[in-house]
């Protein structure tokens, strides 16, 4: 899987990146042998919890005074990005709004092209399976890069901001899969999973082609924010 998901926060646990602390390894992905019920599956992605288990991560969720008007926006462009690419996810960065939007969760996500955007997203020249140093963030700066990384900042329970990082190496025709994927795990949905019954999931951890979110993908993020 190209995409990493990592998260800090001012709580304490051993699945977090404390501010003060060392980094961790959470768990990216979890296997499961074939489908799962929908809750089950929405446990997986939210909180790492195996079917029937426990979860190993905490539920972060942006706050409810925010949900209707969370900013996405292009926070920085390195030079060595490319051009055509920078096209590209311009377009897959409206066309993953417009997916979560549609979702029936109780969110409205909206672009912007000024200020600091909830969730910002940096095009870098950070090679494939380089090492990010040009963002200024603490949570990005220092770790790897694959083709695109998103990093959480929360509070207890509640988001205060996020960060997608993608690489200038991301191939074309993975651009529109890989912002979706970051944006949907940015709204506190962490953890993939890895089953040949879930090729067609945006939560897929072996592959980067799916640019719609339905089924138990869109039912995960009803779940995380249900409509009042």
């Amino acid at each position: 899987r190209d995409g990493r998901s990592d998260w800090s926060s001012d709580v304490c646990s051993s699945d977090l990146l404390a501010l003060a602390a060392p980094a961790a390894t959470a768990q990216e992905f979890i296997t499961v042998p074939g489908p799962i019920s929908d809750e089950a599956f929405y446990r997986l992605v939210s909180c790492a919890a195996r079917p029937g288990g426990a979860c190993a991560k905490p539920q972060i969720r942006w706050p409810e005074a925010r949900r209707l008007h969370l900013t996405v926006g292009i926070a920085q462009i390195d030079r060595a990005f490319p051009s055509y690419k920078l096209n590209l996810v311009d377009a897959a960065i409206d066309a993953a709004i417009e997916e979560i939007n549609g979702a029936g969760a109780y969110l409205l996500l909206e672009r912007v092209y000024e200020g600091t955007p909830d969730i910002g997203v940096y095009l870098l020249q950070t090679a494939q399976g380089g090492t990010i140093t040009s963002t200024g963030n603490p949570e990005m700066d220092g770790e790897t890069l694959a083709v695109g990384r998103v990093a959480i900042r929360s509070v207890g329970g509640d988001i205060r901001s996020a960060t997608i990082a993608i690489s200038r190496d991301i191939m074309r025709r993975e651009i529109a899969s890989v912002v979706l994927e970051e944006l949907v795990q940015a709204m506190g949905l962490p953890t993939d999973i890895q089953s040949p019954a879930y090729g067609d999931s945006i939560f897929n951890e072996t592959g980067n082609s799916v640019v719609r979110l339905l089924g138990q993908d869109a039912e995960a993020l009803r779940r995380h924010y249900p409509r009042p």
